[in-house]
């Protein structure tokens, strides 16, 4: 299952992020607000572990939205994996952890980049392989990689 949408941000769209996702204002006519979009989201992913790269920078922009609406946190009410340090957890601070360097090394096909649901897909292959990988160092529990994630984080801190 996938959710996926455009979100009106209620102002102009940047010419700046038009030039790397490729979504412009007149794409966003008539797109919910996320006041409607945050809530279904979350009926969405019920109590699902949420997995991202770079998850903070996400939650920088997304954890004042959900306290505004007053809906729960997204920090405070899921398990949140994060594939870059994941991907640090494994492969040490010396090799690049972007989305792309990641994907590259594992033999992740990008596609889709730069839009939510293609960055989702790439972001759940690589996932996937990390998970193999984790597997073979003993993390076999959602709690183990959890706290590879924590303490690759102390790490970059």
């Amino acid at each position: 299952e996938t959710f996926d949408t455009l979100v009106d941000p209620g102002r102009a769209v940047p010419e700046e992020s038009v030039r790397i996702h490729g979504i412009t204002g007149g794409m966003l006519v008539g797109a919910p607000l996320l006041t409607d979009v945050l809530p279904a989201f979350l009926e969405f992913a019920g109590s699902a572990v949420l997995v991202g790269h770079e998850v903070a920078f996400d939650l920088r922009f997304l954890e004042p939205e959900v306290r505004r609406l007053g809906l729960p946190s997204l920090a405070a009410s899921h398990a949140i994996l994060d594939t870059r340090l994941l991907s640090r957890s494994l492969h040490g601070p010396g090799e690049s952890h972007t989305l792309d360097a990641v994907a590259q090394r594992l033999g992740v096909p990008i596609a889709g980049r730069h839009s939510a649901l293609g960055d989702a897909v790439i972001t759940a292959e690589i996932l996937v392989r990390l998970l193999a990988l984790v597997q073979k160092r003993g993390i076999l529990t959602l709690g183990q990689a959890l706290d590879a994630v924590q303490s690759a984080r102390q790490l970059t801190l």
